[in-house]
């Protein structure tokens, strides 16, 4: 298990996120000092209930708080050695960062293609039409789509909007809630080719995901958050057969534990 921890931050760090505290509003704090590495090639997990900040760190990542009233206010975020902190989402983009939102949040009335060409607004390159070609590799059902992306079923949606992140080129791409309202079924075809393209294009993920055992299976590293704040991390083969993961966050069927009646600080007292 120490080789494996070692294997994984032996690597070079491509995201490294150092201390940061996010405000929304001047006032209400919501990050409260995180820190995380994410290395060059790896898909990297982070993990928590509801409303522990875990779509705030991306967003804080992609530069989109400032659409919400937020920033970062203390401690840095470095993309391959560089500041990324409160910059503009373009720019970030054009850095080698895409965010693909929670909901999916494709255009409805554009069809399939006009999609996959908006991911790409950043680029100045004449490959799109191969980039498209691409992306169908992948994803194979979207060729047929000819419609408006609107009358795409939610696991279709869901692909296009992975699909979109690719016309981009990223060297990262950050995954909110890739498994949101799909079926088991379809919840085990995306997470698949997840894992396809980060092995044949070497693309760097850090995923949100609620399902912490598809995301555990899929990454090679988790962190887990609550309440803003980092309490635990290690490899998924760590985090699998940790006791505290298992209780609150791996197990299944009817005996599972609900946060909502589940006391937050029975966690908090046991990690931090």
């Amino acid at each position: 298990m120490g080789e494996a921890v070692q294997s994984v931050k032996s690597k070079e760090v491509l995201l490294s996120i150092n201390n940061i505290e996010v405000v929304y509003d001047e006032v209400i704090l919501v990050l409260r000092g995180i820190s995380l590495d994410v290395p060059k090639g790896e898909i990297v997990t982070l993990l928590g209930p509801n409303g522990a900040g875990k779509s705030t760190t991306l967003k804080a990542i992609s530069g989109l708080l400032k659409t919400e009233d937020g920033e970062v206010t203390r401690g840095s975020i470095q993309f391959k050695g560089d500041s990324i902190s409160n910059r503009d989402p373009d720019e970030i983009v054009r850095r080698g960062i895409f965010q693909v939102m929670e909901g999916r949040r494709i255009v409805e009335d554009m069809t399939v293609i006009e999609n996959l060409r908006l991911g790409a607004y950043t680029r100045r390159d004449r490959e799109i039409n191969s980039d498209i070609e691409k992306v169908f590799h992948y994803f194979p059902r979207l060729k047929e789509r000819t419609g408006m992306a609107g009358y795409l079923s939610g696991g279709e949606q869901q692909m296009l909007a992975i699909g979109r992140s690719l016309m981009a080129r990223p060297e990262m791409i950050l995954l909110d809630e890739p498994s949101m309202g799909l079926s088991p079924l379809l919840v085990k075809e995306v997470f698949g080719i997840i894992r396809n393209i980060n092995r044949e294009q070497g693309i760097t993920m850090l995923l949100v995901e609620q399902n912490a055992n598809m995301a555990l299976h899929s990454a090679a590293y988790g962190y887990v958050m609550e309440s803003g704040k980092i309490v635990l991390d290690g490899t998924s083969e760590e985090l699998l057969s940790n006791e505290d993961m298992k209780e609150f966050y791996l197990s299944g069927g009817e005996d599972r534990k609900s946060f909502k009646n589940l006391k937050s600080y029975k966690r908090r007292k046991r990690w931090m």
